[in-house]
């Protein structure tokens, strides 16, 4: 295999995506207070990172279609791959995943088992129905976090920053919809914008992340996270979602909101840090 293949693969996992998964299982084990089970936890991580590539994989053999309009540079409408491989491959990552879960504990195989039909179900079925799809990102985002608290036995905080998880992708799943429009019209989804318009998806968009924000003071005031927490949440994570909304409704246009999809992606970070700082 060519070294043009090899990264095509790696672009076909979306690493950042899987280092995603990866630190918010981590985070959902040590933000407990103890880890119980070092090596259950690393086993999580690597079994959430796998999954996450198997489901991002299946995505792009899902949506080749519309990526030849929305991304006609990824791997699969490029030609790099061909849509056979990316299927088996995909699948590969997923078993792969799960397997691992089974050197944990029955709950993690449960979990495991759930996330990898949802994000194929996803991919196939729900990420063109009304919201369904978006919800189905959402929650699987917010059991990482569980996924971890259980690896190591404690899932009290972790379940805390899974609903916060469930919000910030639940919003930004909605915001994606918006910028992939145009692709997603062309394969007959039904999408939220796309039955309802721009301008009260974005509208959805304000109030979750407003919740989410007047949410992000709660574990602070019942003593759950400390001050650091409280000072890296509100400056690193609560301005920059003031700052997205405001964009967002200033310019909607494609270029833009991918730009603050992406940031939303990255600020995810800033979040875990201030959970895993403030514990």
């Amino acid at each position: 295999m060519d070294m043009q293949k090899i990264k095509a693969y790696i672009r076909l996992m979306r690493p950042l995506n899987c280092l995603l998964a990866g630190v918010s299982v981590f985070i959902g084990g040590v933000i407990t207070g103890s880890v119980g089970s070092v090596p259950n936890l690393i086993l999580a991580v690597v079994s959430a990172m796998l999954i996450c590539a198997g489901g991002n994989s299946i995505n792009d053999y899902f949506d080749i279609e519309i990526d030849k309009i929305n991304k006609p540079a990824r791997p699969l409408p490029s030609g790099i791959i061909s849509p056979a491989y990316a299927f088996v491959f995909s699948l590969f990552l997923f078993i792969s995943g799960f397997i691992l879960s089974f050197f944990i504990n029955i709950t993690c195989i449960i979990i495991a088992g759930i996330t990898s039909v949802l994000l194929y179900l996803y991919s196939s079925k729900l990420k063109r129905t009304v919201l369904f799809g978006n919800a189905a990102v959402a929650l699987i985002s917010g059991l990482a976090f569980v996924y971890g608290g259980i690896a190591v036995g404690n899932i009290s905080k972790a379940l805390i920053v899974g609903i916060f998880a469930l919000l910030y992708h639940f919003a930004r799943e909605i915001v994606k919809d918006i910028e992939d429009k145009k692709g997603d019209s062309s394969v007959g989804s039904r999408s939220f914008p796309i039955l309802y318009g721009d301008k009260p998806a974005l509208l959805l968009t304000t109030i979750i992340l407003i919740m989410l924000i007047g949410m992000t003071f709660i574990p602070y005031f019942l003593d759950v996270f400390s001050i650091y927490y409280l000072i890296i949440v509100v400056v690193g994570v609560d301005l920059f979602l003031v700052y997205a909304m405001i964009s967002m409704w200033t310019d909607s246009g494609i270029n833009n909101l991918r730009r603050l999809e992406i940031m939303m992606k990255i600020n995810m970070l800033i979040g875990l840090l201030a959970v895993y700082v403030g514990r």
